[in-house]
């Protein structure tokens, strides 16, 4: 559906806002809504049951994800601002979260925290409002204003000084139907979107973990050489099932040298910035790809000779083993790791790639072997006593082969959903500018 401009239009005198239809006005929020009106006192029972809202539970798209029942005298100190329908909450600490939702039909117990600003329409549609308050340049402007470097903020009284576009109340309320039934079309797209990316990345773990336990698909078999239908065997894990008769199993202690990892005093500039990659989970996270290059430190050759860190060759699985475990990858570069990882080298015998997606298909089960009180690790003792398939080696470089081919193209179609996903939600920001500043005139008689 195309959309006209108004046919008329002057200048706001408001940066971010532009021009505004020549019938609109803006006027500062404090004008138009009240802010916290309502919160509870220390005297609360405590006893009283609160649905509370916390700033990590909302977000400017979805709303409000998240709610936890509790009683007062259990909840934080932040939790006493008291919300009703029509109202919208807007972060006041942390603001680039953009942490904005719409209040609809709370329950009476609801109770948001005190990081949030609970703005309260007054003189103006409130459908209107919550749409206005989640435009990208009112957005901006809230952060821009905002104050300090670890948790930035802004104080509830200078969101009241904010200038926001007020068109006549009938536009309004037109505008906010407009939205409600675009954005809901648009995130009906974006929800489908996201199922088939989870699908896909559903499709791709099973699999890995079939071709690497049971072999490759039968025409891939047969045209690489190998028996297309392999009797099975029992393999005695559980991960594992049944695999192919001519198949071994093997701890990773015996087809690997497992590396252990160390940090380098981080008070001696000698130690770091030299030329051997420095691997953390972190980067093993932050990569998530099959092979890694460098993290983002490097030590010198004194600071591997000055610590427990130890340089692997290139081809070497690097796996996280605490905060958190599971994340791997392989090396492309000579590296080193911290304690939070160790580097598994391969024996002659495995093909780095094949262990690789062994390893990732049974990632659940090293996670399961965690153990601590503070934060879950895998012991050496754990891990070298895993269990991986150990085809012939042929197949193991034929079934890597196929898997690298294989999940290729599956995250060439993941990364394509992405796009249009990345798409639709500029398409969906775009829309709310559009409509809520007067850039397009939604009007019926103006609709095209």
């Amino acid at each position: 559906m195309k959309h006209t401009p108004y046919p008329a239009y002057k200048p706001s005198g408001i940066e971010w806002l532009g021009d505004v239809p020549e019938h609109w006005e803006s006027k500062r929020l404090k004008f138009l809504a009240s802010t916290n009106d309502d919160t509870l006192s220390e005297a609360e029972d405590p006893l009283r049951a609160i649905t509370y809202v916390d700033i990590r539970s909302v977000d400017s798209i979805a709303g409000i994800t998240h709610t936890e029942d509790m009683v007062f005298e259990d909840a934080p100190s932040r939790a006493r601002r008291l919300v009703r329908d029509g109202d919208t909450i807007i972060s006041t600490v942390r603001t680039y979260l953009r942490a904005i939702a719409p209040i609809r039909n709370p329950s009476p117990e609801t109770v948001v925290s005190t990081g949030f600003a609970v703005i309260r329409p007054q003189k103006m549609d409130s459908g209107f409002a919550t749409w206005a308050f989640r435009e990208h340049g009112f957005i901006e402007e809230i952060v821009a204003r905002s104050t300090g470097v670890s948790y930035p903020a802004i104080n509830a009284s200078q969101i009241g000084h904010l200038p926001i576009p007020f068109p006549p109340q009938p536009e309004q309320h037109a505008i906010a139907a407009f939205l409600d039934h675009e954005t809901a079309r648009v995130d009906a797209l974006i929800a489908k979107k996201h199922l088939l990316i989870d699908r896909l990345a559903e499709y791709r773990t099973a699999l890995i973990t079939r071709t690497v336990t049971k072999g490759l698909p039968p025409d891939i078999a047969e045209a690489e050489g190998f028996d297309p239908s392999p009797r099975l065997k029992p393999s005695g894990v559980e991960w594992l099932g049944e695999v192919p008769e001519h198949w071994a199993i093997s701890q990773l202690r015996r087809t690997f040298d497992i590396v252990n990892g160390g940090t380098p005093a981080s008070g001696n500039e000698r130690y770091w910035g030299g030329e051997t990659d420095w691997l953390t989970p972190d980067d093993l996270g932050r990569n998530r790809a099959m092979w890694i290059s460098g993290g983002r430190r490097k030590i010198t050759r004194d600071g591997v000779q000055n610590s427990s860190a130890q340089v692997s060759p290139e081809g070497s699985i690097v796996l996280s083993t605490r905060a958190p475990i599971g994340h791997l990858a392989i090396t492309s570069v000579p590296a080193a790791t911290n304690q939070g990882c160790r580097t598994l080298v391969p024996a002659t015998t495995v093909n780095g790639c094949f262990a690789y997606y062994s390893l990732l298909a049974s990632r659940s089960v090293l996670q399961s072997l965690g153990k601590g009180s503070t934060f879950m690790e895998l012991t050496p003792t754990d891990l070298g006593g895993h269990q991986i398939p150990l085809p012939p080696q042929p197949e193991q470089r034929a079934i890597a082969k196929f898997l690298d081919k294989q999940t290729k193209r599956i995250d060439t179609l993941s990364s394509r959903v992405k796009t249009a996903i990345e798409r639709l939600t500029e398409y969906r920001t775009a829309l709310i500018t559009a409509a809520v500043t007067g850039k397009i005139d939604i009007r019926e008689n103006n609709a095209a």
